[in-house]
């Protein structure tokens, strides 16, 4: 694609305008399974038939690592399939399996960052200089890339890593002055292996089923886990065949697992340029449609960024790659014996393996017309919509609809969960999307329905919503629900630090400082107060209003401002270190890392620092709301797809109509007590107050959103 276009510019918003059809029908009335001129697929083109083959990805890794060879480099190959399964981790120099030729990827703030963040809010000082001992943490990191690549991309947008690293900084653009943080800001701290929705497995299909925490439900075979979050270093890149996503594919190189900060520039040449260029030569042949790539999507007027690099910069000529000759066990990381926190995730033993076509029973996704449920009645409604939903190996519909537990004698019935996630699920299939490509494509996203507790009451998704909404939407709907809770502010002061965690920058004081903060009631107040009684008055909270103050300015995007009270300082703030949400899952990342030999305890849920709720930790940008019965907070609905702001339509609109149809008391929070009502004051620093009070945010809906209506202003008054 054009290297030289400018991420400022202003350019017509993809799906603003026009017609189109909703439905099971594609852009301008398409039907499903078919191509687009630029061999884009609208819809399910062969997906259950169409994955990689252990010769495709032998020949993934072949032309990946003559483009290392060519370039005088070693580093360590990754290729997953869609829904995350890894398929090879390859080290291009390993003569033997505890080669770690890359040397260890530095460790700053709590996480693997680069070194413009050595200067985090943790203390740093006890991870700087830390090993992990003859663990490849290299594979860790890209595998993390590949994942992320995958459950980015979609039939409808081909994101990669570097896509990643311009959506999750604290501006859009990073480096862009008195710009608001990125659209999935904090979406890096997702897929943990902690959370209780995602799984692990390794090449030899032995797949960790762990229980998740209320007891009664197992994790679904998808999605995968990721070791490290979602990755914003660039060098992963999405896999295609015929159109159909079939994974990704992520490099690391220079041992430095970390993030872009300058925009501004082309990364073709030099030692930051390696990562992708070895990864783009991997998917010769396997390349995202031109149409669905990142560089031809808008977000706010802003041309999304796919890759620095392309195929003339290459350095080897892909499709003249010697054949890849395996040696089983040679070139592929396995456990070492140490700790090897990465043989939770990957075990080369065996070699390459074979992908898992989307849509299968083995890959954990499926149509639900093809899934067996229990309730069929449920079954066949969600098929009348063209809905998908996790399953197990045998094909069988998990997490179908049940009741909640109550809060002040309501509760969420099973007849009422099914009615949510309906409602959402229609809104979802009548709406444009934002980031997917033809243009007035319908948005394709996840919805997750949460009790009062947190339980996982239901979940399903529209056809061809990128993989890495599932874990998202979850988080978000257990975030509304819990920054709900009259409890929020007396379970975080209650919170504590497992033992083993110490200098981590984390203490007894940690949760209970962020309660004060956003109190105002911390004796060196240098964060943004939101209330006397914040977190315990029982204020309606969306995931946007979190998302408000979790941000190293307040308001957002405003430079030289004092910051929310869940984010660090912007001197102490990276990707790596957000704040709150990392601290709630740092201890769970501790252990995964630095731990004894994994088992069932290292991946059981990201509550070890004992805020029940919060099973796979929070999430601080847009799509959720809580959901109240006759004045009682008893739920919350989150969704992550195609657009922040369809993401919170979809949520707000889905609870709205299922209230209007069930008639039972359900729906959205009482305007009354949202978000929006809490005027917060600005400071430029302590004591020094600038302009007015300026108003939380609750949800925003985009004006004309929908495929088959004109109207503008769908959440007004609701």
């Amino acid at each position: 694609m054009l290297r030289g276009l400018l991420l400022g510019a202003i350019v017509g918003l993809s799906g603003c305008s026009g017609g189109g059809t909703g439905g099971l029908f594609g852009a301008g009335g398409a039907a499903l399974g078919t191509l687009d001129a630029l061999g884009g697929c609208i819809g399910f083109c062969g997906d259950t038939a169409t994955a990689l083959t252990q010769a495709e990805v032998q020949q993934i890794i072949a032309q990946a690592r003559f483009e290392a060879v060519t370039r005088s480099v070693n580093a360590v190959i990754a290729v997953v399939d869609r829904v995350g399964n890894p398929l090879a981790v390859y080290d291009t120099s390993a003569a033997n399996n505890t080669a770690v030729p890359t040397g260890t990827v530095r460790l700053t703030t709590g996480l693997l960052s680069s070194a413009p963040f050595s200067n985090g809010s943790l203390d740093v000082g006890a991870l700087a200089n830390r090993t992990l001992g003859n663990e490849n943490v290299t594979g860790l990191a890209a595998l993390s890339k590949a994942i992320t690549a995958a459950y980015l991309s979609s039939e409808g947008n081909a994101f990669t890593t570097r896509t990643a690293n311009q959506i999750v900084q604290e501006s859009f653009n990073p480096g862009e002055s008195s710009q608001p943080g990125g659209p999935l800001f904090g979406v890096q701290f997702s897929q943990l292996a902690c959370s209780d929705l995602t799984s692990v497995r390794n090449n030899n299909n032995s797949v960790n089923f762990v229980a998740a925490a209320d007891g009664d439900n197992q994790r679904p075979i998808a999605p995968r886990a990721s070791p490290l979050g979602l990755a914003a270093d660039p060098g992963g890149l999405p896999l295609y065949k015929g159109g159909v996503p079939v994974g990704g594919i992520g490099v690391l190189s220079d041992g430095i697992y970390g993030i872009d900060r300058n925009l501004f520039d082309v990364d073709s040449t030099g030692v930051s340029s390696n990562d992708e260029a070895i990864a783009l030569a991997g998917t010769n042949g396997f390349s995202a449609p031109s149409d669905r790539r990142a560089d031809r999507i808008t977000v706010d007027g802003k041309t999304l960024r796919f890759s620095d690099n392309e195929t003339f910069d290459l350095q080897s000529s892909p499709a003249n790659a010697p054949a890849f000759q395996e040696a089983v066990g040679v070139g592929f990381l396995v456990d070492t014996g140490v700790r090897a926190a990465q043989t939770a995730f990957f075990d080369g033993s065996a070699g390459v393996q074979a992908g898992q076509a989307f849509g299968t029973a083995a890959s954990g996704v499926m149509a639900a017309s093809a899934a067996t449920f229990n309730n069929a009645g449920y079954g066949t409604a969600l098929a009348a919509r063209d809905a998908f939903v996790l399953t197990d190996a045998a094909g069988n519909a998990v997490y179908e609809p049940r009741a909640g537990n109550a809060n002040g004698g309501q509760s969420i019935t099973a007849a009422e969960a099914t009615q949510l996630v309906l409602s959402a699920l229609d809104s979802a299939n009548a709406t444009r999307a934002q980031i997917r490509r033809p243009v007035n494509s319908q948005m394709r996203a996840t919805v997750s329905l949460v009790d009062f507790n947190g339980r996982i009451l239901a979940l399903a998704r529209t056809r061809d919503g990128p993989m890495f909404g599932t874990d998202v939407s979850l988080q978000k709907a257990r975030t509304a629900t819990f920054f709900s809770r009259t409890t929020a502010a007396g379970q975080l002061q209650a919170a504590t630090v497992p033992a083993g965690i110490a200098g981590l920058g984390l203490n007894a004081d940690t949760f209970a400082r962020r309660v004060r903060l956003a109190q105002g009631t911390d004796g060196n107040q240098n964060h943004t107060a939101i209330g006397e009684s914040a977190l315990q008055n029982g204020i309606a909270f969306a995931d946007r209003s979190g998302g408000n103050i979790s941000r190293p300015s307040f308001p957002d995007g405003v430079s030289g401002r004092l910051p929310g009270p869940f984010s660090n300082p912007i001197g102490q703030w990276s990707p790596f270190a957000t704040g709150l949400q990392l601290e709630l899952v740092l201890p769970d990342i501790e252990l995964i890392l630095f731990g004894a030999a994994p088992g069932a305890a290292d991946f059981q849920s990201c509550d070890r620092t004992a805020v029940a709720g919060l099973d796979n930790g929070i999430q601080i940008f847009p799509g959720s709301v809580p959901v109240f019965k006759n004045g009682q907070l008893v739920g919350g609905l989150g969704v992550s797809g195609d657009g922040i702001d369809q993401d919170d339509m979809t949520a707000f609109l889905g609870t709205h109509n299922a209230g209007v149809i069930l008639a039972s008391g359900l729906g959205n929070a009482p305007a009354e007590i949202r978000a929006d009502t809490i005027a917060v004051q600005p400071f430029s620093s302590p004591g020094a107050p600038v302009g007015g009070p300026v108003n939380l945010r609750y949800i925003q809906c985009p004006q004309g959103p929908f495929l088959n209506s004109s109207q503008q202003q769908p959440c007004d008054g609701k």
